[in-house]
């Protein structure tokens, strides 16, 4: 069934979407971010043999996907950095760079 591939990819899905909201830390968020990118990325790989449409293309997808979230993560990662530089601290709530 399409059903058993689908069901772990949702339920991870929505958990990493719970830590995501949840995480205090920017790393973690990057972490959590990066997590919800592969949880998609095995749910097209799961869903290509049941949609008809070549399996090729949802392959290639993932992987352009995989490699454009590993280049986000390095310029937020850099974001982070130079933050922590500034502030000696990458908690989210204390964040306040660009209020008034």
């Amino acid at each position: 069934m399409f059903k058993h591939e689908l069901f772990p990819g949702a339920l991870f899905f929505c958990i990493d979407i719970y830590a995501f909201i949840a995480s205090r830390y920017m790393v973690k968020a990057f972490m959590w971010r990066e997590l919800i990118f592969n949880v998609v990325n095995v749910n097209f790989v799961a869903s290509s043999n049941y949609l008809g449409i070549q399996q090729i293309k949802r392959n290639f997808f993932s992987v352009s996907v995989i490699a454009i979230v590993a280049a986000e993560a390095a310029i937020g990662l850099a974001i982070v950095l130079a933050i922590y530089c500034n502030r000696k601290s990458i908690r989210i709530d204390e964040f306040d760079l660009l209020k008034w």
